[in-house]
């Protein structure tokens, strides 16, 4: 039977409950932790939700992935975990049309940007005002990235 004054909890490997008080007083609601923990570059966390099975492809509001998120911020050690991800979906479109790609290209994260090639991500994909990672790309670096990218094919 569950008692509505305790709410099971995990942190740091271990599960526990907390007083249902606490949770709605102190505590913040996150929609999205995976994100979250992307965006922030929090390394652990994003661990975390990870070993509790939190979806890797997972979409928020704007439609964006976890992995657009690390790539906007230029957390590379994030992407990097991310990468080891079984399915990962390198090539999610958000709302605006944009990738992970098209993110870090217009980041100017170059070193992402190759990491993301190396990984198969489609230089092709246009976002809703019909830009390409490569016409999106804030620094020489990114754009000779993706241009030699297209030319291999």
């Amino acid at each position: 039977q569950s008692d509505t004054n305790w709410w099971k909890g995990t942190c740091k490997g271990r599960t526990g409950l907390i007083p249902s008080n606490y949770v709605a007083e102190q505590a913040e609601s996150i929609d999205n932790p995976l994100h979250e923990a992307a965006k922030r570059g929090n390394l652990s966390w994003l661990r975390e939700c990870l070993d509790n099975r939190v979806g890797v492809n997972g979409l928020d509001k704007a439609g964006n992935t976890a992995l657009y998120w690390a790539c906007h911020g230029g957390h590379k050690d994030i992407v990097d975990v991310l990468f080891t991800q079984a399915n990962l979906e390198l090539n999610q479109q958000n709302k605006l049309g944009d990738t992970a790609l098209h993110a870090a290209a217009w980041k100017g994260y170059a070193d992402i940007v190759e990491m993301l090639l190396a990984k198969g991500a489609r230089t092709d994909l246009k976002n809703n005002e019909k830009k390409l990672a490569l016409d999106m790309a804030t620094n020489a670096a990114c754009a000779s990235l993706l241009k030699k990218k297209q030319s291999a094919g």
